[in-house]
């Protein structure tokens, strides 16, 4: 059975799979897993997806469900769909050797070349526990996280040149912050239905911040107590947790898993925060009406809140398109407006916060950087200063930590280290609030990115042989 274990992170950010390598030890070592290469000879596949045609992600699932009475199923319950499926790649002439789907690096260059022509949905994950789905909406968001597993699978099985058909999928402590329980239920039913849909014959979950700490535990010589705290692109999640030598072989770890907190609150929200900060001004967020009042600062925010279903579509509606054509006679600065209203024609808006994200990136190494906005108007470039980031992610920030005191509280105690990981952990900003917030007490950087992936993994050898 060892053969098609795995640990799947599917992440806000990344998409990472794992696998054991070595078969016959009863020690399931760090040595043993292997993160397999999904794109590009790289481990880590990018959260997201492009469609020629929204209509298209259902009939891509369709196609690539293997098991029969699944697929039979899945049509049953998609007939119209598909119907509109087959109607669009008629209208369109899409050929039926066409690539109607792009996943990871592909997926966003095909958006940035043509932004107004496909249908783009980034770091999916962010919206599976949202409040209120209509059910049609709940289906799709079943089929785009379908779609995505059925791609990660398919690539970690001819890297691995097996099939994969038990895996253990990491979850964060809450999906999202309103009615916890009732969305953390609602987005593991479409993770589960997703993962079953891909051909996973077998699934279970384990917290995000709990499989980071499994991975650490491989190499510790003594037991301690670990505080880990895992920054993610979608949330943030720690865990107090007994481990070492003593700890890492049981098979029930209930009792070691001391206290635990997360909230909605990741990489996401810094980008979205320096793109709201720094990049908005241009498109008028700061600028004054005729009449000498600041702007309304709802509908600018709306524009790369791009991890909210809500404000996504209120930014994509009609509404907003006549409520910016009369801010652009009202506008002392129309020329910033008439920017914004481009911006949301073409739909770049994701493009601007993906430009924010890759200066928070930038910014983890140099201290000050310029940002290139050329997509959205000929020669716009933007300088950003470390120090004008940290003031624009600030509260997220402050979120972030405040976490730690309350998985500490659980525990009831503090640890011997702090094990700190999570993409958006890199940041120096984050690194230096995490180090202020309990003083003198070491902290210890993980694999920010692989560690989730490669304690799954170990998790799922445990309980799946």
């Amino acid at each position: 059975m060892s053969d098609g274990i795995s640990g799947f992170d599917y992440g806000t950010s990344n998409c990472a799979l794992g696998v054991l390598t070595n078969r016959h030890q009863d020690d399931q070592s760090q040595s043993d897993v292997e993160l397999l290469a999904l794109e590009q000879g790289k481990a880590f596949l990018p959260s997201a997806v492009y469609a020629l045609a929204r209509e298209l992600i259902c009939e891509y699932v369709g196609l690539n469900i293997r098991d029969s009475e699944r697929k039979q199923s899945f049509i049953q319950q998609r007939t119209a769909n598909l119907a509109q499926a087959r109607r669009v790649r008629s209208e369109e002439g899409f050929d039926a050797d066409e690539p109607s789907l792009f996943f990871g690096r592909a997926a966003f260059q095909q958006y940035f070349d043509w932004p107004e022509d496909g249908y783009f949905v980034k770091s999916p994950k962010s919206f599976l526990g949202a409040s209120g789905l209509q059910p049609q909406q709940l289906g799709f968001f079943e089929d785009i996280v379908t779609a995505m597993m059925q791609n990660v699978k398919q690539r970690g099985e001819q890297a691995a040149q097996r099939d994969i058909t038990h895996t253990v999928i990491g979850r964060p402590v809450n999906f999202q912050g309103l009615n916890a329980a009732q969305s953390n239920q609602q987005a593991l039913d479409i993770l589960s239905l997703a993962a079953q849909r891909a051909g996973f014959k077998q699934v279970e979950f384990l917290y995000e911040p709990i499989a980071a700490g499994l991975h650490y535990e491989q190499r510790l010589e003594h037991n301690q107590t670990v505080l880990v705290v895992d920054v993610g692109g979608g949330t943030t999640d720690c865990a107090l947790v007994r481990m070492g030598p003593d700890y890492r072989n049981k098979q029930d770890r209930s009792a070691d898993f001391l206290g635990h907190s997360g909230e909605r609150v990741g990489g996401n929200d810094l980008d979205i925060q320096l793109a709201a900060k720094q990049l908005l001004p241009l498109f008028g967020s700061e600028s004054l009406m005729k009449t000498g009042k600041p702007v309304p600062k709802q509908a600018f925010f709306n524009a790369v809140a791009t991890n909210d279903v809500s404000a996504q579509a209120t930014f994509n509606s009609l509404e907003t398109g006549l409520y910016l054509d009369q801010l652009l006679r009202d506008n002392a600065e129309p020329q910033l407006i008439q920017r914004l209203i481009r911006l949301r024609q073409q739909r770049q808006n994701h493009h601007l916060v993906r430009s924010a994200e890759q200066g928070k990136i930038r910014l983890s190494l140099e201290s000050d950087i310029e940002l290139n906005l050329s997509y959205a108007e000929a020669g716009l470039h933007h300088t950003i200063s470390r120090d004008a980031y940290a003031e624009a992610v600030a509260r997220p920030v402050e979120k972030m930590v405040a976490l730690m005191d309350e998985a500490l509280a659980q525990g009831g105690g503090l640890p011997d280290c702090i094990y700190v990981t999570g993409g958006s952990a890199q940041s120096p900003v984050v690194r230096a609030a995490i180090e202020r917030k309990l003083g003198n007490i070491p902290v210890v950087d993980g694999d920010h990115f692989g560690s989730v992936a490669a304690g799954l993994t170990v998790w799922a050898g445990r309980i799946f042989r």
